[in-house]
């Protein structure tokens, strides 16, 4: 018998069999991309390293720095929209005499009225996100590192950063994002809990369209119910609940799944369990969300944080409208401020200057209310609630970049 096919110095091969009768191990480097069956480790092994390059990625990125001229840009672009929108429109719209007249007008109670709402719903969305982090102990130490301190900072430099960047809040979502990740939370954890936030939180927001549209179209609730504003942002409010439902039918192994599929085919494998990863993370978050609702004793501050936020803003724009000495009813008013915010989705409109507002007086003013008292109060409404917390997130981040300094000082990384 040819001693040829023993060519391990270990001796544990011949004629392509181990010693023991099993199957050849051939080193890592020498197995085939294609003709093997996929194999678990190295798939875990890839993903500790996407997390550790992510993290690296983090670090060189840790400040989300923008160049001067970027920046400067920015400013104007920021700058040209706010005069278009607080000078130009209401001359077109109204007249600056007239409105010079309904300013001076303003009632100094009610705008400070307006003002604490607004700190409300900045208390209501920590409350939010403290309820989706703090109150599942799967997360281990990153539960404990982000406490009621840790969760305002991240909350508002988060919101500061949906603020300067528009799309629904993308800013504000990569920010926090990375402060999870940096707190030491896994890749998919974090990513599950932020759509879980996003899921709730929405999910108070397009519940409310169909209620109040519903409601206000038969006339359960009083007030002017034009089809347009009430049954069709009601009809695709409703759609995309059901949309977020289907969701939550996809298997929780569907990347393994289609990984499975592919059997013999590494790089296939690879490719499709990346492509699978996002339906798979709404999927999860979704699951979580709808698991803190079923049970709100895991997370009542969420479920409290997720209504409060969207209640104390629209407090801020019905203050506002006191202010100036309109009272508009309130089926009215809570539809007409979801219907104009759907114009945030808007991509290019930076920070959503112009976009929120113009929508919002529009869907106002199609429920008949008078034209002066929407324009002012709504640009009252959006400079108390828009623009004033800049500031103070601008803070919270800079308190932000110390927290994290300080975890990463300490060793903090991800498991």
């Amino acid at each position: 018998m040819s001693d040829a096919g023993t060519r391990d110095g270990g001796g544990g091969t011949h004629g392509g069999l181990r010693a023991d009768g099993g199957p050849p191990e051939p080193p890592e480097r020498e197995r085939p991309d294609r003709g093997a069956p996929p194999y678990e480790k190295p798939a875990a092994a890839e993903e500790d390293l996407r997390d550790r390059d992510d993290l690296e990625a983090d670090d060189e990125d840790a400040g989300f720095t923008l160049s001067p001229r970027r920046i400067a840009i920015y400013g104007a672009v920021v700058f040209a929209a706010l005069a278009g929108l607080y000078i130009a429109l209401p001359v077109a719209l109204d007249g600056l005499t007239d409105l010079r007249q309904v300013i001076a007008r303003a009632d100094p109670v009610w705008l400070t009225v307006a003002l604490g709402f607004n700190l409300l719903s900045f208390v209501a969305y920590v409350a939010l996100f403290r309820g989706i982090i703090g109150g599942h102990a799967e997360l281990g130490d990153t539960r404990s590192r982000i406490d009621w301190s840790v969760s305002y900072q991240i909350t508002m430099a988060g919101l500061a950063a949906t603020r300067l960047f528009a799309a629904a809040g993308a800013g504000g979502i990569a920010l926090t994002y990375w402060a999870l990740r940096r707190a030491g939370m896994r890749r998919r954890d974090a990513g599950v809990r932020m759509v879980a936030l996003l899921v709730l939180l929405y999910g108070v927001y397009l519940t409310s369209l169909v209620v109040f549209g519903v409601l206000l179209r038969v006339g359960v609730l009083p007030g002017p119910n034009p089809v347009g504003m009430t049954i069709v942002p009601a009809g695709l409010a409703g759609v995309a609940i059901i949309v977020f439902l289907f969701f939550t039918l996809i298997p929780e192994d569907v990347e393994r799944r289609l990984a499975g599929w592919s059997k013999g085919y590494r790089r296939r494998a690879i490719w499709l369990r990346r492509l699978a990863t996002v339906p798979a993370l709404v999927a999860a978050g979704t699951r979580t969300a709808m698991e803190i609702v079923r049970h709100p004793s895991q997370g009542l501050p969420a479920i409290i944080g997720a209504i409060g936020f969207w209640a104390a803003n629209i407090a801020v724009l019905w203050a506002c409208f006191h202010a100036f000495g309109e009272s508009v009813p309130k089926a009215v008013l809570v539809q007409g401020f979801f219907v104009g915010m759907t114009a945030n989705l808007l991509p290019f409109f930076p920070g959503g200057v112009g976009s929120v507002d113009a929508g919002m007086i529009a869907a106002l003013i199609a429920f008949d209310e008078p034209t002066s008292a929407v324009i002012v109060s709504v640009l009252a409404y959006r400079v108390i609630a828009f623009w004033l917390p800049i500031l103070p997130g601008a803070v919270a981040y800079l308190q932000l970049r110390r927290t994290v300094g300080r975890w990463k000082q300490v060793g903090v990384r991800s498991p």
